[in-house]
C-alpha cells in the first residue's frame, strides 16, 4: 500500500509521532544517528543508524513508548523555522545522513524547515504537524516491530535500523487494526500455501520464482478459465506472444528508458542479438494489430492473454506470491474508436463486476478515477481527446453504478484510468483490477484503421486487467478464503471416507460416479480410524467428505458431511453428484 500524502489530522498526528519517537530513541539512545521519518497508511517510522553493539531489540519497545507517552504528557508544541542550507549544515555537521539531505535542498536553490518540539528538540523536517502534542491521544498508537532498511533504499548504502509505529485516531481504531494483524498472521499465504501444497519456492530456481505444485495449479487454471470464460462471450480473441523480444521493440514503445532497471537481458549466444525478457505485453499486442487491415467495420478489436512477464525486482521485496518476478498478467488491450471509449468500458466494468461478486469481495469497494492533474504538459494528447475519454470514463462508472471518486494527477501520462480498490473478508484493501486508456503507443507504432469516410484514424488502446497478476490475486485469494476456497476453486473438492475394508468396494463405485461427473476428489482407502481421517481431511480444508459404512452400503448411498455446515445427511450416488455439480457450476 502507497504512504499517505495528504495533509490531514491523522497525517499530522502520526507525522508528529515520529518526531517524538526520535526525541524518545535520543533519550534512550544518545549516539545513535536519525535520517528520515516517514508517515506510512498504518502509522509512522524512522530509519536510524545505531552505534554498534547498541542497537534495540523487540525488548526495548515497551521502554521506547514510554518514554514517548512521558513526551506526549508535556505538552510540547511544535514549531517550524525556515532557515538557509549553510546554517542547517552546522546544525547537523555529525550526521552525514543529514547533511546529503541538505545538499539535495541546496541543490534546488531552496531553503530548509526545521520543527521544534518543545524549546530544545529539532529535526529537519517539510512537516506538517499537529500545534502541540497534548492533540495526540496516549493510548491511540504502539511501536509494532523493527526491521532492516538501506538508506534511501540503496543496497550500496548502509543499513539502518527501521522501528515501526502504528498510530490512529482512537485507542479504538488502534486495537481493531491490531486485531486485523493477527488474523492476517492466521491467513498468511505463505504457511496455508505450505499446509495445502499449493505452491513451493526454490533457491536453486531463485526468489520470486515461485512453483505451483499440482493443487496450486488447479486453482490457478481455474481462475484462468472463469476469467476466460467472461471474456470469450463478451468478443475478446485469445492470442500469444513470446517471452523473448528484440530490445527494439521497447525502445520504440519507451518502455526501454522507462523500465530500464526491471529488465532481464538475454544475448543470443548464436545470433549474437541483445533480447530481452519480455516485462509487458502491451507492445506486442500492438504488433498484432498493426499486421491486419481493419475498418471501422472491425472495430472494436480485442485481445485476451493470460501471459507471463519478468520483472527484476529487488529481492529485499519479494515476498510469497504477492511479490515475484515472474508475473501471469491475465492481460487483455482493446483497440476502439474515441466513441466507443464508454461502451468498451461499460464492458470491462460489467466483467470486474461479475468476477468479484463471485470472489464475494464487491462490498466497501471504491474505484479511483485517475485524471490529469493541472500540469498538462506531463500528459500526451489533446485536450479534446482527454476530455473525451476522462468523461467516458466517468459515465461508465455512473453508469455501471460504480463507488468512485476522482483523484487529480493519478493518470498515466497516457491517459486517464479506473482503479479497482477491493476488500478481502478482514478488511485489508488490495489495488486489483484497472482499466486504463492510451494514446501513447498507437502513436509511437502508428496504428491506424479505415474510418467510414476512407482515411486512416488512430484508435484509442484501453487496458485491463482483472485479477491484475494471477501470482498476486491467488495469494489475495488464499488469505481473504484462509484456504477455505468455494467448492468451485477448492483443489480436492470431497474425500471418500470408508470406515473399513468391507465398505472399499462401495466406495469405488462413489469414486467412478464422481469422477465421471469431473469432480475433483480422493478416495481415503488408509487404516486409520474414521476420527484420523476427518481430521486429515479438515486440516486440508476440503470443502465435503463422504463417510461409508454398512448402512451406506446396504442403501446404495453415501452420508455426506461439510467442513462448517457439518454433517448434511445421507443421500444416493445420483443426489450427490447433482449437489456438487450444481454448487459448482454456479460457484456458489
Amino acid at each position: 500500500m502507497s504512504n499517505i500524502v495528504d495533509q490531514s489530522t491523522l497525517f499530522k498526528k502520526r507525522h508528529s509521532l515520529a518526531h517524538v519517537l526520535l526525541m524518545a530513541i535520543k533519550h534512550n539512545f544518545p549516539h545513535s544517528l536519525p535520517t528520515i521519518g516517514p508517515v506510512t497508511d498504518t502509522g509512522f517510522y524512522y530509519d536510524i543508524d545505531f552505534v554498534e553493539g547498541v542497537k534495540p531489540t523487540l525488548e526495548d519497545l515497551p521502554k521506547l513508548e514510554k518514554t514517548m507517552r512521558e513526551i506526549l504528557k508535556r505538552n510540547l508544541s511544535f514549531k517550524v523555522e525556515t532557515i538557509t542550507p549553510g546554517v542547517a549544515e552546522g546544525l547537523f555537521k555529525l550526521n552525514p545522513f543529514k547533511l546529503e539531505l541538505i545538499d539535495g535542498i541546496k541543490t534546488k536553490g531552496q531553503d530548509v524547515t526545521l520543527y521544534y518540539t518543545g524549546e530544545d528538540f529539532f529535526d529537519l523536517c517539510e512537516g506538517p504537524h499537529v500545534d502541540s502534542t497534548k492533540e495526540i491521544s496516549n493510548d491511540s498508537f504502539k511501536l509494532s516491530h523493527l526491521a532492516g532498511a538501506y538508506w534511501r533504499g540503496d543496497e550500496t548504502k548502509p543499513m539502518l535500523t527501521r522501528i515501526y509505529g502504528l498510530a490512529f485516531e482512537t485507542k479504538a481504531e488502534l486495537d481493531a487494526y491490531i486485531t486485523q494483524q493477527e488474523e492476517a498472521k492466521k491467513r498468511d499465504h505463505r504457511i496455508i500455501g505450505a499446509q495445502l501444497k499449493l505452491f513451493t519456492t526454490s533457491n536453486l530456481v531463485g526468489a520470486g520464482l515461485p512453483l505451483l505444485q499440482p493443487n496450486g495449479m488447479i486453482i490457478r487454471k481455474e481462475i484462468e478459465d472463469y476469467l476466460w470464460s467472461l471474456h470469450s462471450k463478451k468478443g475478446y480473441s485469445r492470442v500469444w506472444t513470446p517471452h523473448l523480444t528484440k530490445k527494439d521493440l521497447y525502445e520504440k514503445s519507451g518502455h526501454l528508458a522507462q523500465y530500464s532497471e526491471n529488465l532481464f537481458h538475454v544475448m543470443g549466444a548464436t545470433s549474437k542479438e541483445d533480447f530481452c525478457v519480455k516485462p509487458m505485453n502491451c507492445p506486442h499486442h500492438m504488433q498484432i494489430f498493426a499486421d491486419n487491415q481493419f475498418s471501422y467495420r472491425d472495430m472494436p478489436v480485442r485481445y485476451f492473454e493470460p501471459a507471463t512477464v519478468y520483472r527484476d525486482e529487488k529481492s529485499g521485496q519479494l515476498g510469497g506470491l504477492l511479490r515475484v518476478r515472474a508475473i501471469t498478467q491475465d492481460d487483455g488491450h482493446l483497440f476502439c474508436t474515441q466513441e466507443q471509449i464508454k461502451e468498451e468500458v461499460s464492458t470491462i466494468v460489467s466483467i470486474i463486476k461479475e468476477f468479484y461478486t463471485t470472489m464475494g469481495m464487491m462490498d466497501g469497494y471504491w474505484v479511483s478515477w485517475s485524471v490529469r492533474g493541472d500540469d498538462k504538459s506531463k500528459y500526451l494528447g489533446t485536450d479534446e481527446v482527454w476530455d473525451i475519454a476522462e468523461s467516458s470514463l466517468e459515465e461508465a462508472a455512473k453508469l455501471n453504478g460504480l463507488n468512485y471518486k476522482r483523484v487529480e494527477g493519478e493518470a498515466a501520462f497516457y491517459g486517464p484510468k479506473l482503479d479497482f480498490m477491493f476488500k478481502d473478508a478482514i478488511g485489508r484493501e488490495w489495488q486489483l483490477a484497472t482499466i486504463q486508456c492510451d494514446f501513447n503507443l498507437p502513436e509511437r507504432f502508428d496504428l491506424h484503421f479505415i474510418n467510414n469516410e476512407g482515411k486512416k484514424e488512430r484508435p484509442v488502446v484501453i487496458h485491463r486487467a482483472i485479477s491484475g497478476s494471477l501470482e498476486r490475486f491467488m495469494g489475495v485469494m488464499i488469505e481473504h478464503f484462509a484456504g477455505n476456497f468455494p467448492l468451485w476453486l477448492s483443489p480436492n473438492q470431497i474425500t471418500i471416507l470408508p470406515i473399513s475394508d468391507a465398505h472399499h468396494e462401495h466406495a469405488k463405485t462413489v469414486y467412478e460416479a464422481l469422477d465421471g461427473a469431473n469432480i475433483r476428489m480422493k478416495l481415503d482407502n488408509t487404516r486409520e480410524g474414521l476420527g484420523k481421517k476427518i481430521r486429515n481431511t479438515r486440516e486440508m480444508k476440503t470443502p465435503y467428505w463422504a463417510v461409508i459404512g454398512d448402512a451406506e452400503v446396504t442403501n446404495g448411498t453415501i452420508t455426506l458431511e461439510h467442513r462448517t455446515a457439518g454433517k448434511i445427511g445421507e443421500m444416493k450416488i445420483s443426489e450427490l453428484v447433482d449437489k456438487l455439480s450444481e454448487e459448482i457450476k454456479n460457484k456458489k
